[in-house]
């Protein structure tokens, strides 16, 4: 009887400590997933405030003028950016057209061609190059095209921001081709294929979802970048007519108004500001329908 009395405390003691370490993990499991949500409410917080922010002061001067009328002069009531929505998709379609396809055959070189040694220093190189302060893009964008050319234009700041774009595309593609398994290439050659038919056929549209991820991220930061377009494309209020002429551009035109003393100008520099954002926004719903894509 003792013993059937020992055994029988015995195992209620086991069971009270499963219960007790059991509810003790339950509960630091519920306080961390607490303190996760915390911490993310708290890192989306300055996005939030920042977007309802641009919003409730852009907001309110959508209307058709705002997207297709002439940039306003001081003390002019009205007017819109058309002519700057215009000269941005100008420089980022150079700065694109200048960047993707090198930062793709780059990539395609780094990943299907090239010795260990230089994509070591390659994609070194590459990290340095996306590193450097955009500033410093635009005054050497300056020296190469502004002062050879004697002359500000379209074509002077989609260089400097194709030098922006150029690192993002170069190793988001990098990666997304050393993803694509090797197994890949070797039932391709398998099968008769060269290495040219192997990338160009096979490797290159396994990839393709996650490269466009790339491209579009890069086409988001290059939309917004204010500094390199001040010593290159510089600031016009007409519609551009010619790519080697100064043109007007959303970030450009956001830092000119915002700090002049006309009210007129400042609503149209938030406005601005609200398209920039929505510009940068529907970029980053392609590249997810891309990498959605690419998944499924």
């Amino acid at each position: 009887m003792t013993s059937t009395s020992q055994t029988r405390h015995s195992a209620n003691t086991d069971e009270s400590m499963e219960f007790s370490y059991g509810t003790r993990r339950t509960l630091i499991g519920a306080v961390l997933t607490v303190l996760a949500f915390i911490m993310l409410a708290i890192a989306i917080l300055p996005l939030g405030l920042v977007l309802g922010y641009v919003i409730i002061r852009g907001g309110s001067q959508f209307n058709l003028e705002l997207f297709t009328g002439q940039i306003p002069v001081a003390l002019q009531e009205g007017g819109g950016v058309g002519p700057a929505i215009v000269g941005t998709l100008i420089v980022v379609g150079i700065a694109s057209v200048l960047s993707i396809p090198f930062g793709i055959l780059a990539a395609v070189y780094l990943s299907e061609f090239s010795s260990d040694r230089i994509v070591k220093w390659i994609r070194f190189a590459t990290n340095i190059l996306s590193g450097v302060p955009s500033i410093i893009v635009g005054l050497f964008a300056y020296g190469v095209i502004v002062v050879n050319t004697n002359q500000f234009s379209a074509v002077a700041g989609g260089f400097a921001l194709a030098i922006l774009m150029l690192p993002i595309v170069l190793r988001t593609a990098d990666e997304a081709l050393q993803l694509v398994p090797q197994e890949v290439r070797w039932a391709s050659t398998g099968v008769g294929a060269s290495n040219f038919q192997t990338v160009l056929q096979v490797v290159l549209p396994s990839a393709m979802g996650a490269i466009v991820t790339g491209t579009t991220l890069a086409i988001a930061r290059a939309s917004g970048e204010t500094a390199p377009l001040i010593f290159t494309a510089l600031f016009s209020k007409f519609w551009p007519t010619n790519i080697w002429e100064p043109i007007p551009t959303l970030s450009i035109l956001v830092y000119k108004f915002a700090t002049v003393p006309y009210e007129n100008q400042q609503e149209i520099a938030w406005a601005a500001s609200l398209i920039l954002v929505l510009l940068v926004l529907i970029t980053s719903i392609l590249s997810r329908l891309a990498t959605i894509k690419s998944i499924y």
